[in-house]
């Protein structure tokens, strides 16, 4: 028997998908400096078309037909307030009439919170979306419920469910807001305050990944 004192390994494999190179780097460099956790992070592409078709590709495979997912990389903010190298902790993820709700939000948000101390930490729901959010588009989405968009956060968690029930969560780092949009001179600073984020964060996922505890059926 385990000593109840070391920490329980978790009983399925942890896949991270994001889109870009960028982000893939950044999280890879995060796992790193924990020595590495075994966790996989899969490189899907731009776009929900790309995240859903690499993700049911990955979880129709050995090892991950049970595999924990987390989306991750970075994404828009649409609440006034929002700043680069804000988090959100996706409470749900939104596209085309699907909403799926994420898992353990409750003990995600404050293993965030702890890994990137300082930095403000949003919930609530995020909204697929197929373009970069600019304007007057923002507004309507927050409108509409959503706090935050991506491209491809909730096809990858509704591909990873089509595959079979699972633990999905989604993490994003805002990269660009209402009062910080990409096109405005300043954006560098964004951009890298937003990878080192993006790179300190990974602590949190293997926290929320070991609570688990899912045995394999």
């Amino acid at each position: 028997m385990a000593d109840r004192g070391e920490p329980a390994v978790p009983a399925v494999p942890l896949l991270i998908a994001c889109a870009l190179g960028i982000e893939r780097f950044a999280l890879r460099a995060g796992d790193r400096r924990r020595g590495g956790s075994g966790a996989t992070v899969l490189r899907t592409g731009m776009g929900p078309a790309n995240a859903g078709r690499a993700v049911r590709a990955a979880c129709g495979t050995e090892p991950f037909r049970e595999a924990a997912v987390v989306a991750s990389g970075f994404c828009a903010g649409l609440a006034p307030g929002m700043h680069p190298g804000d988090l959100v902790v996706v409470e749900e993820a939104r596209l085309d009439g699907v909403s799926t709700p994420c898992t353990g939000t409750d003990l995600l948000a404050k293993a965030v919170a702890r890994a990137v101390p300082g930095r403000t930490v949003h919930r609530g729901p995020l909204t697929g979306v197929d373009h970069v959010v600019r304007g007057h588009e923002r507004a309507q989405l927050l409108a509409a419920g959503a706090i935050a968009a991506d491209m491809e956060s909730a096809a990858t968690l509704n591909s990873a469910m089509e595959t079979g029930p699972r633990p999905v969560a989604a993490v994003r780092v805002v990269v660009d807001a209402p009062e910080h949009e990409l096109v405005r001179i300043g954006t560098l600073r964004g951009g890298i305050s937003a990878f080192r984020v993006l790179r300190a964060v990974m602590p949190a996922f293997l926290e929320w990944h070991r609570s688990l505890l899912l045995p394999r059926r």
